[in-house]
């Protein structure tokens, strides 16, 4: 993971001298910045050198794409459908909810793809934002603090998601990522409604239990 992201900074700095010394060939970056990559292979390499790297894209798009397809299908499937409307569905009725899920998510992306002024890294960034802030302090906190309850957990995934979504509309000019203010707050969230409440046995056991795995591994 160092690696990779070792490179793609160091693509966008290389981007930044390259374009900035020959500022005639920065026309395509300087309209969308996420087009460095595919600037920069076509300019500096060899056509067939240049191919392979651009495959790159697709195979990362393709690979992420079919991953991301089956968890919305699975979620939209097993925990909404079967969870909440038929909780006696049958597995062929499943599989046809799933395969129709899949095709829902595929058509709801092309529509936001279709939308020339749409930034894909942006797009991205603000997704993980939200799921950043919503679940990664209530995941952390379930690992290393036995205090945290069920209603702390919730409080947090709720403050957290709406503090990016609040701080993106309104707060956006001041430069400062979303996803900042939204694992400090959705951390105080958890921690002042847990302190309010009352321990939850179940938190607790699954503290302990993990605790232990850990211990057994070695970490």
């Amino acid at each position: 993971m160092v690696l990779c992201l070792a490179g793609a900074m160091a693509v966008g700095f290389f981007g930044i001298a390259h374009f900035a010394a020959n500022p005639a060939q920065a026309g395509a970056v300087t309209a969308n910045p996420e087009r460095v990559f595919i600037e920069l292979s076509s300019l500096l390499f060899n056509p067939w050198i240049a191919g392979i790297l651009l495959s790159a894209i697709l195979a990362a798009v393709m690979s992420t794409l079919s991953c991301q397809l089956l968890v919305c299908s699975s979620a939209l499937t097993e925990d909404f459908y079967k969870g909440f409307l038929r909780p006696s569905a049958g597995q062929a009725e499943l599989v046809w909810v799933g395969r129709f899920a899949v095709l829902g998510v595929a058509v709801l992306a092309i529509w936001l793809a279709s939308d020339p002024d749409s930034r894909v890294l942006g797009l991205v960034s603000y997704a993980w934002a939200g799921f950043g802030a919503a679940f990664g302090p209530v995941v952390v906190l379930s690992l290393f603090w036995k205090r945290m309850t069920r209603d702390g957990a919730l409080a947090g995934m709720l403050v957290g998601a709406a503090t990016v979504i609040l701080w993106k509309q309104f707060f956006a000019a001041t430069g400062l990522y979303e996803m900042v203010p939204g694992v400090a707050l959705a951390t105080l969230a958890i921690v002042v409604v847990s302190r309010m409440g009352k321990p939850t046995p179940a938190m607790e056991g699954l503290y302990d239990s993990v605790q232990g795995e850990l211990k057994r591994s070695g970490v």
